[in-house]
């Protein structure tokens, strides 16, 4: 079984013309949103010190996927049940380790969680609508692994928190990808619990492979709820096939979606 966990039934879904027009709708708004934070987020990051720059400029994005998710919402495109992220707004520096079926997945934690600090591929940190956001928020490039680590490591002891997808990249190989072990090495180092996020969705919209403008069925639902957290491992490479033997099994379980 995948992530993928129920399909819309026929009786619910929307037209196609208007489930088509959700998707261009949402993709404008998520460039425009994008773009009109960008100059403010150059501003702060230039004029402001660095910890309050970077305090600004994560809450920031915070504010505009949680307007992008509500746009979502409001055309009826997408339901989203994303209440149990709120656990973790004050519970302290931690890894927070979700699985990856879609693009939409860090959307969805960073629009909860205003201190955070994402590790994202390096090519996004130059992107003309997520680059300045994303370099004013401090977030970690992946280019070097000795430096995301470093960086990892001293952003979770300045009390921050780490989102981080141990599969490395979005499921291509259901339920689960093969774990990288970075996940447990950070913990490790940064003496910090991994705290595992499960992401439900009854769509493959924007898995890996899905194209851009392909129009699904609407609406999709997503599901974001805590998994089980673990203490700081001794053992990086045991850690690794624990995390995937862990997310295998609950992804494989009857999902409350359906």
């Amino acid at each position: 079984m995948s992530n993928v966990v129920r399909r819309n039934t026929q009786s619910t879904r929307l037209p196609k013309a208007y489930a088509y027009f959700c998707l261009y709708f949402g993709l404008l708004a998520l460039a425009l949103i994008c773009l009109a934070w960008s100059p403010f987020a150059l501003i702060f990051q230039a004029l402001l010190p660095e910890q309050r720059a970077r305090s600004i400029g994560r809450r920031g994005i915070t504010q505009s996927f949680r307007l992008f998710l509500w746009i979502l919402s409001g055309l009826g495109a997408c339901r989203f049940d994303l209440s149990e992220l709120d656990q973790l707004r004050d519970a302290g520096p931690m890894i927070l380790a979700p699985n990856h079926p879609s693009l939409l997945d860090a959307v969805m934690v960073i629009s909860r969680l205003p201190n955070i600090a994402c590790i994202m591929k390096a090519e996004l940190m130059g992107n003309l609508f997520l680059g300045a956001g994303a370099r004013a928020a401090g977030y970690i490039p992946n280019k070097s692994p000795r430096a995301m680590i470093k960086a990892a490591c001293r952003e979770l002891g300045q009390g921050g928190q780490l989102l981080l997808f141990p599969e490395g990249t979005r499921t291509v190989r259901p339920p689960i990808n093969p774990l990288v072990p970075a996940t447990g090495a950070i913990a490790r180092l940064a003496k910090v619990p991994i705290q595992t996020i499960i992401i439900e969705t009854d769509s493959p919209f924007l898995a890996k492979g899905w194209p851009l403008f392909r129009c699904p069925d609407m609406p999709l639902h997503y599901r974001v709820r805590l998994g089980k957290r673990f203490d700081p491992p001794g053992d990086t490479q045991a850690m690794a096939a624990t995390l995937e033997h862990y997310f295998a099994n609950t992804l494989a379980e009857e999902s409350p979606l359906g």
